[in-house]
């Protein structure tokens, strides 16, 4: 049996590889360089449009957990960011061209993945099929979407960050630090160029903010922004000190040779593995092309500052999940169809390829003709196919994986109180103990 797959970016691309593993042939459709999308630049799957990065890589964080309990399914798209990354701190960020390259060579030479360049404008009326076309949907096929589920589409604006060429920042002004020197050796640079601003410099740059000329989108002005890719002009109008609780944030970032601290600090980090590229932390935008260069060459460090991609704005759009879809990602007026990927309401890289992980799954069990059973709601990936799935859908919104989507920890060791931290921990713990165990039933039945 082959299960065809529309559109090849993280979750297309994960679920794709997960299916050719457990020996089922998969035709995977991807629209690009046939037809282009307001965000992407490339033809490659995987491509990484908004940051190079797929964030915290330690356990302490929901991120990280997702992280470790992917590596644990043989997930492509951990494989590959591994494979091409880049110093930050203790993220995970990529060469995003060295990893899309990655995932694209790999869906290309597995004996069981057919990669089709085609746009597919209507949803095929028989087989197992995944829906992971992105939150760039086209038209068309947005359009056959809102028709099949019978469900209101609803959308909001995701902003992409600057991307600043390297050789022309003024290290002068400018230097290399990650904040704590958290993760950085002793006598080694930290892995973020950082900026500084005294009050001044900072008071004038929040004034160009909310001076600047953006870009409007009539039709949509009343579609909410996701919190979580706020763009940096609406941030610095919620209030004159929230850039400086935010992205600009200076605590753990004093000058690694005078020691001076500053009012405010704009981080870049390092896009690609040559250094040759940096990535404006936080700094999606959707101000014009021409007020983004005047405005943000007033920062110090990046008066001359060559801007290899200006931030930009496009449409994201979701499906009412929890209306429509089921635990395991299927369409519940017609199973034989899931989706996957931010176009359920999942929001960042990570969240997307794993919700193309399960999905791949499920589909390899459906093929081989079992039940699929979506993992326990204790585990990273259980909790996020619980909000997908049983969030209330009048409160349903985009959201990344947190702890708070887990079942809790305990608070207490014996009489001890346990902090944060301590408690954080032992939920991975828990996740991963369960996911080992979920694994092995499936393997179980599987055979």
């Amino acid at each position: 049996m082959q299960v065809t797959i529309i559109g090849a970016g993280l979750a297309g691309s994960e679920a794709a590889w997960q299916l050719a593993e457990r020996g089922v042939d998969v035709a995977l459709y991807e629209m690009r360089p046939q037809r282009n999308t307001p965000a992407h630049r490339t033809a490659a799957c995987a491509e990484l449009v908004c940051s190079n990065s797929f964030r915290a890589d330690h356990l302490g964080n929901a991120v990280g957990l997702l992280h470790e309990e992917m590596r644990m399914m043989n997930s492509l798209i951990m494989r590959q960011a591994t494979a091409s990354r880049v110093p930050a701190g203790g993220a995970l960020a990529v060469d995003r061209e060295a990893f899309s390259a990655a995932v694209t060579q790999a869906l290309e030479q597995h004996p069981r993945i057919t990669l089709h360049r085609q746009e597919i404008t209507a949803i095929p009326d028989d087989g197992l099929l995944l829906i992971a076309s992105g939150p760039l949907t086209s038209e068309a096929l947005h359009t056959a979407i809102s028709q099949r589920t019978g469900a209101e589409q609803l959308s909001f604006f995701d902003a992409i960050a600057p991307v600043v060429n390297a050789e022309s920042i003024d290290t002068e002004i400018a230097y290399w630090k990650s904040r704590y020197d958290k993760n950085v050796a002793e006598g080694e640079a930290g892995d973020y160029l950082n900026c500084p601003m005294n009050r001044e410099q900072y008071e004038a740059f929040v004034d160009a903010l909310l001076t600047a000329e953006t870009v409007a989108f009539k039709g949509f002005e009343d579609v909410p922004f996701f919190e979580g890719c706020m763009p940096v002009e609406v941030m610095a109008a919620r209030g004159r000190d929230t850039l400086r609780f935010g992205p600009m944030k200076p605590v753990g970032l004093e000058h690694p040779e005078t020691g001076e601290r500053f009012h405010a600090v704009v981080q870049l980090r390092q896009d690609n593995r040559a250094k040759s590229l940096m990535n404006m932390v936080g700094f999606q935008t959707k101000m014009k092309y021409g007020e983004q260069q005047r405005v943000f060459r007033m920062i110090p460090g990046l008066e001359q500052a060559e801007f290899f991609r200006l931030g930009s704005l496009h449409r994201n759009t979701f499906i009412r999940s929890p209306d429509v879809l089921d635990a395991c990602l299927r369409l519940k007026s017609e199973p034989r169809i899931l989706f996957a990927g931010q176009i359920t309401g999942v929001e960042g890289y990570v969240e997307s390829a794993a919700t193309g992980l399960m999905a791949g799954r499920f589909l390899a069990d459906m093929a081989a003709g079992r039940e699929p059973v979506a993992p326990p709601e204790d585990t990273a990936h259980g909790a996020l196919l619980a909000h997908v799935s049983g969030t209330r859908a009048e409160d349903f919104q985009p959201m990344n994986i947190n702890f708070g989507l887990l079942p809790p920890a305990p608070k207490r060791h014996g009489k001890r109180r346990l902090g944060k931290s301590e408690r954080r921990l032992l939920a991975a713990e828990r996740a991963l103990a369960s996911l080992r165990q979920w694994l092995n039933h499936c393997s179980e039945t599987s055979t």
